[in-house]
């Protein structure tokens, strides 16, 4: 696999926009505890967006309001046109079947083998596809994560590796516009998390993507940004390109990029 180093930034689905995302001044608390404080941003099209910081930084708070898993205190958050805060249900229902979320633990089913958890969101979302359809769909996506071989397989008998793979696999399998990876190399060995930082780029190749990568991992922040935001305690506290970050004097940077 090779390492993308730069975003095109182009139109690349008719009905993306060049600007996918847009967060203006969001804000998000638990009690008294302030998360996210005035945070905005934007993600574009075909572009890999890492958003690097600490446990704590609220970096996987920031995508769950995204999809709106949690709803911000304050501030307005724009997602293909739409304004996510005013969508009804099904408007929302219908935004998220074009976004991709890359949870932690993979949330795999348990119960279901590796084709039963690809085949599922497929039968809820392309409901025009018979059976031969689906068959193709989910042998393609295991191609593009290489794990051609496992269908049958249940969860419990895939590494860690191999599950975050397939959990990345049912998320494609429904071509989504935009995929946000909540901490996609948590909990892997270091060869493990190469792989799937390559696997993030290989899949902004094929399916075209715009991506926002949470991480707190500097070497699939290294691999896998165009672009870096950084959040401490809950701010924007630098944004640019990689080479911005490794070049920086500053020391709450540079405790990152040892």
């Amino acid at each position: 696999m090779n390492t993308i180093q730069t975003a095109t930034i182009t139109a690349t689905k008719e009905e993306s926009p060049k600007q996918v995302i847009e967060i203006n001044n969001l804000k998000k608390g638990f009690g008294i505890e302030d998360v996210l404080i005035d945070v905005s941003l934007k993600l574009y099209n075909g572009e890999n967006l890492v958003v690097l910081g600490k446990s704590g930084s609220g970096k996987s708070v920031l995508i769950q309001c995204i999809v709106r898993l949690l709803d911000p205190d304050e501030g307005t958050i724009i997602v293909l046109g739409e304004n996510v805060n005013e969508l009804d249900y099904k408007g929302l229902g219908e935004l998220r079947k074009k976004i991709g979320f890359l949870f932690q633990s993979g949330a795999l089913y348990d119960s279901m083998t590796v084709k039963q958890n690809l085949e599922f969101p497929l039968r809820r979302i392309k409901k025009d596809l018979d059976q031969k359809g689906i068959d193709e769909k989910v042998k393609e996506v295991l191609e593009n994560v290489g794990l051609p071989d496992t269908l049958n397989k249940m969860p419990s008998q895939l590494s860690g590796g191999m599950r975050k793979r397939i959990s990345l696999a049912r998320t494609l399998v429904v071509d989504p516009l935009i995929m946000l990876y909540d901490e996609p190399t948590t909990g892997l060995d270091p060869v493990t998390s190469d792989e799937i930082s390559l696997l993030i780029n290989e899949v902004q190749k094929k399916y075209k993507t715009s991506s926002i990568i949470i991480t707190h991992d500097i070497e699939c922040a290294r691999t896998t940004a165009n672009r870096i935001i950084m959040l401490i305690d809950g701010e924007v506290y630098q944004e640019g390109v990689l080479e911005k970050f490794e070049k920086s004097t500053d020391p709450s940077i540079k405790s990152f990029f040892k």
